[in-house]
C-alpha cells in the first residue's frame, strides 16, 4: 500500500509534503498497521524539488520528471512544456500500477501536473492542498474531481488546520503593546521591508520599541551596517531555524503574506501589518492577507502605498482584541489531520 505525494517548485509546497510524511512517519509509529505505508515523491527537476527531497530517505521512492511551467512561455515554449508533462503523466500513470498508490496527495504547482492528472485518469483517489486564498491554476482545473480538497480559506474544506510546527501554537499569547517588533521579508529577504526597517528605526528606539529583522541572507551585512550608522540595535538574520523563538519575543509584526508566514504568525497570535510580494502567482499574498483583513484581524498595505506616519500610528492601536482572535482563527495537528484523511482512502 502507497501513497503519492506529489508537487512543489517552492518551499511554501514541499513544506506541505514534508511535514505530512513526517506525520505518516510519526502515525505509523504510534499505531502500527498491518501492511506498512510506503510514501513515494513526484516532483520535477526544475524548481527546488531536488534540493528538498533528493537526499531524503524517508521515502521509499522518488521520482523527478524533466518538467516545466506552461506559463510565461512563448508559443513553442508552451509546446515543448505540454509534451513534456503529457510524457510524464504517462510515466506517472506506470509509477501508479508499480507502487499500487492508494491516493495521490497533490500540492500544486506546474511539477504536481502529471500525477495529478494520472490519478484522475485512473481512477486513484486525489487529495488537493492548496495554500493559497487565490486558488493555483493547477488546483482550480483539478478541484471538481478531487476527493478532497483542503484549504485553510475555504469553509467547505473538510479541515481548516494549516500544517505549520507544533511550536507555534504552544508559543501563542495575548499581545496588548508593542515592545517588540518583528520584521519578515522571507530568508531571501524583501527590499521594501528593509527600507521601511531602517526608516523607522530612529523612531522605535526612541519609543524603547525592540526590533527583530528577517533581513535576508543576501542582505544581512548591508542592513547590520545601516543600523550601526543609525546607532540602533537590532537583531538581523537571513535564513534562521530559530523562527518560532523570534515570533515568540515579538509583539507586532511586518511580514510578506506567504501563506506559511500568515499562518505561523497568526498561531503565534501575533497582529501583523503585511505587505504583499506584488509579484506573486495571481496576486495570491494579496487575497492570504485580505482573508484576515475582512475579520478585522490584520492591517495591509500594498508595497507602492507604504506610510511611515500611519505604520507608527498602527503600533499606538490597541492590539489586544487582534490578538485574542487569531488565537481561533486556525486549527492546530493540520498535517496529523491531513495524514489522516490520507490513511482513511
Amino acid at each position: 500500500m502507497s501513497i503519492v505525494m506529489t508537487g512543489g517548485g517552492t518551499g511554501g509546497h514541499l513544506a506541505i509534503i514534508r511535514a505530512v510524511n513526517e506525520a505518516i512517519i510519526l502515525r505509523q509509529t504510534q499505531e502500527p498497521l498491518a501492511e506498512p505505508v510506503e510514501v513515494i515523491y513526484v516532483g520535477s527537476t526544475k524548481g527546488q524539488d531536488k534540493q528538498w527531497f533528493e537526499k531524503d530517505t524517508t521515502f521509499k521512492e522518488k521520482y523527478f520528471f524533466k518538467t516545466r511551467g506552461v506559463v510565461n512561455q512563448g508559443t513553442i515554449g508552451k509546446i515543448k512544456s505540454l509534451y513534456m508533462m503529457v510524457k510524464a503523466m504517462f510515466y506517472s500513470i506506470k509509477i501508479l500500477k508499480k507502487h499500487q498508490a492508494s491516493v495521490v496527495f497533490s500540492v500544486g504547482g506546474f511539477s504536481a501536473a502529471p500525477m495529478a492528472f494520472a490519478a484522475k485518469l485512473t481512477g486513484t483517489p486525489l487529495v488537493i492542498h492548496e495554500q493559497n486564498a487565490a486558488l493555483g491554476s493547477l488546483n482550480k482545473l483539478l478541484k471538481p474531481y478531487a476527493t478532497h480538497f483542503i484549504s485553510s480559506y475555504l469553509e467547505e474544506s473538510p479541515i481548516q488546520a494549516y500544517p505549520i510546527k507544533e511550536v507555534f501554537f504552544n508559543n501563542a499569547h495575548l499581545r496588548t503593546k508593542v515592545d517588540t517588533i518583528i520584521f519578515l521579508g522571507g530568508s531571501q529577504g524583501a527590499r521594501a521591508i528593509n527600507t521601511l526597517a531602517l526608516e523607522m528605526a530612529p523612531t522605535l528606539k526612541e519609543k524603547g520599541i525592540k526590533i527583530i529583522h528577517q533581513a535576508g541572507v543576501n542582505h544581512i551585512e548591508e542592513v547590520k551596517k545601516a543600523y550601526i550608522s543609525l546607532d540602533v540595535k537590532a537583531e538581523v538574520f537571513g535564513f534562521t531555524t530559530k523562527l518560532a523563538e523570534y515570533m515568540n519575543e515579538s509583539d507586532f509584526a511586518i511580514a510578506r503574506s506567504g501563506a506559511s508566514t500568515l499562518w505561523e504568525l497568526s498561531a503565534s497570535a501575533i497582529p501583523t501589518l503585511y505587505i504583499p510580494y506584488p509579484y506573486a502567482a495571481k496576486d495570491h499574498q494579496y487575497y492570504n492577507a485580505q482573508f484576515l483583513v475582512e475579520k478585522n484581524l490584520a492591517w495591509m498595505v500594498r508595497e507602492g502605498e507604504i506610510s511611515i506616519p500611519k505604520v507608527l500610528t498602527l503600533l499606538e492601536e490597541d492590539i489586544t482584541k487582534v490578538s485574542q482572535g487569531l488565537m481561533h482563527i486556525v486549527e492546530k495537528n493540520g498535517s496529523q489531520k491531513i495524514a489522516d484523511i490520507l490513511k482513511t482512502l
